[in-house]
């Protein structure tokens, strides 16, 4: 039988460079963003992702409102977040900006929820990082009422009660498609299974066949749930190129300035070309090479974790919206049909 898969793309709306080498003002970078989706959508891609960031180097922090600006200029495309940082937001509006989106777009939206791998956004709306975990069961918990589309009754530590409160707009098919984004914890891949959302793993670093084990619990925990069969996905980094040796020269040193710009922040020993060169291998995490290297890889990923869906974050730190679009172009008009064939 063979494996269906959408394809897509993410991005955080990287600051890049321009034809000069000189870094891009944010609000050029956000217009970019939304051509290369309407790229997107006229290759013919499923899904585009937008991350939410609060950084001088990424330019997207509303990623619904440039969502919805995409919305108008494409048809087909499915359109969600990458990921909605939801422990430092509140659900109501996170489920009233994504039932407004899918209005806008007919249908079209959908949400991945995440803890988010930067905490910048904590201290800008007054949270404190001990709170971490609870601010995000709880308002998981909330976001998941929500989603039945009723009025809800909800109470918790970290926000406001609520009493049989309606929340507007509704969905007009009752449906909002929400992902739990996971970068590897065991412990998010059962709370994903416990309230039955489909699960979107981030992977980074290392092989993705190293998780399999997380899928497998992830399938045991929603049959100890009693939930019903989930789908899942896979967010990995990658470029696309006409060759590969073309690819991991043109995407190595805007990898390498970011991985050691966000290194200096966390601890990181510093990036090397030979990690580079074995993590851009058939083993490693980065989906860069030519349209065929790509597509055997993620085909190769998608049957070893049984995934209903790959996105690639295909922005890259300062790599040229020129570069990026190129990719977009290859990506979709040469990766996705080798992907189905091979998946055939």
């Amino acid at each position: 039988m063979a494996q269906k898969i959408e394809l897509g793309l993410d991005t955080f709306g990287d600051v890049t460079f321009d034809a000069a080498g000189e870094l891009l003002p944010q609000p050029q970078v956000l217009r970019n963003v939304v051509a290369e989706a309407v790229l997107a959508d006229q290759v013919g891609l499923d899904f585009f992702g937008i991350g939410e960031h609060h950084r001088r180097d990424f330019a997207v922090s509303a990623p619904e409102v440039v969502l919805a600006a995409i919305a108008g200029q494409t048809r087909g495309i499915r359109l969600g977040s990458a990921v909605t940082v939801l422990s430092s937001d509140d659900p109501v509006r996170v489920f009233q900006r994504f039932s407004t989106l899918d209005a806008v777009s007919n249908g079209r939206a959908e949400v991945i929820l995440g803890r988010g791998s930067f905490t910048e956004s904590f201290p800008l709306f007054g949270l404190e990082l001990d709170q971490y975990e609870l601010l995000f069961e709880e308002k998981l918990n909330l976001f998941t009422e929500l989603l039945k589309e009723k009025p809800v009754t909800w109470s918790g530590e970290t926000r406001g009660a609520l009493n049989n409160q309606s929340v507007y707009p509704p969905t007009e098919t009752g449906s909002l498609r929400t992902w739990i984004g996971v970068g590897g914890s065991p412990q998010s891949v059962v709370r994903a299974a416990h309230y039955g959302l489909p699960l979107m793993l981030a992977v980074i670093g290392g092989s993705p066949l190293a998780f399999e084990p997380l899928v497998a619990l992830y399938h045991r925990a929603l049959a100890q749930f009693e939930k019903p069969t989930q789908p899942i996905g896979e967010h990995s980094p990658g470029y696309v190129a006409a060759t590969d040796a073309q690819a991991r020269e043109e995407m190595w040193p805007h990898y390498a300035a970011m991985q050691e710009r966000i290194g200096r922040e966390r601890g990181w020993g510093p990036v090397s070309r030979e990690r580079f060169e074995h993590d851009a291998g058939p083993d490693g995490a980065l989906f860069v090479g030519s349209p065929e290297t790509v597509a055997t890889k993620i085909a190769a990923v998608a049957k070893g974790l049984g995934l209903s869906r790959f996105d690639l974050k295909y922005s890259l730190g300062t790599l040229a919206h020129e570069k990026l679009m190129t990719s977009i172009e290859l990506y979709g008009t040469r990766v996705a049909p080798l992907v189905r064939e091979q998946l055939a």
